[in-house]
């Protein structure tokens, strides 16, 4: 079985407060990107392991911590399903705020509640990717979710950004997850960004914000960069995604880009 497992963009992300957990409780609403994403393949084999090849981007990450070899060993503990083998050609950019790795998880664990035809419920499905990370969830869905407590609790939203154009950014520097929290100052909304999407985009910046941005802009120039570029060239709205590093601006129409080869760039026209 073969999936394009797509990543997704934050639009709008607001850390609240700091849970007695360790996590932080957080709101956004995650949008897919369609037209960027990796390609899984999953089939059962004769054996009881999960054999795992990798292609394309390489991820420097032991296979036992690899999210798709994670993903087929939940389902092998939790319903005895016998072995697969996946083959991941990766081409989501990681260290980028896109969810490429929670959308390949997802993927494992949709593809083989197919393959060994256990009719599990799409809310099953989306609870056991939340064992595997906040972002998991949101892939087996299929429209944008607005997302509470670590992101995990999701609730479908009307967001139609149908006829803009979306550009990608990723500069090679990537942001890990503890430097994003490490620096961020949580604060409850006094907004509800739910309606401030509602808006038209081109009222957006300013109001939708990336509460990481403040700190990691700040520490990397050449993400803050790529933010002003996108600006300057007509981008209707532009912010980081997720903890960073990509960032992406919505366009009116196809734009004319000023980036240099050290940089990844994805556009595409939304339907």
């Amino acid at each position: 079985m073969t999936i394009q497992a797509c990543c997704k963009i934050n639009l709008g992300l607001r850390i609240v407060r700091k849970r007695p957990d360790g996590y932080h409780d957080l709101q956004t609403v995650m949008y897919h990107v369609r037209g960027l994403y990796d390609v899984v393949e999953v089939e059962a084999t004769e054996g009881e392991g999960v054999e795992f090849v990798g292609r394309g981007i390489v991820v420097d990450c032991p296979q036992d911590k690899n999210l798709c070899v994670r993903a087929a060993r939940l389902m092998q503990e939790r319903y005895g399903v016998g072995g697969v083998s996946i083959t991941l050609d990766k081409r989501v950019p990681f260290g980028a705020g896109l969810g490429g790795g929670s959308s390949d998880a997802t993927a494992v664990i949709v593809a083989i509640n197919d393959i060994f035809g256990l009719g599990l419920e799409r809310k099953i499905l989306a609870e056991l990717a939340a064992e595997l990370g906040s972002d998991t969830p949101f892939f087996v869905y299929d429209e944008p979710q607005y997302c509470t407590s670590r992101g995990e609790v999701m609730e479908p939203t009307e967001v139609d950004l149908r006829g803009l154009w979306l550009v990608v950014v990723k500069p090679h520097e990537g942001v890990s997850t503890a430097e994003a929290y490490s620096g961020v100052k949580p604060c409850v909304p006094t907004d509800d960004l739910r309606e401030l999407l509602q808006q038209s985009v081109d009222k957006w910046q300013g109001s939708v914000v990336n509460d990481f941005e403040g700190h990691i802009l700040a520490a990397h120039p050449r993400i803050a960069e790529i933010k002003s570029l996108l600006l300057d060239d007509g981008a209707m709205y532009a912010s980081m995604s997720g903890s960073g590093s990509a960032v992406f601006g919505l366009f009116e129409s196809r734009p004319e880009l000023r980036f240099s080869d050290d940089v990844f760039v994805h556009v595409e026209y939304i339907e």
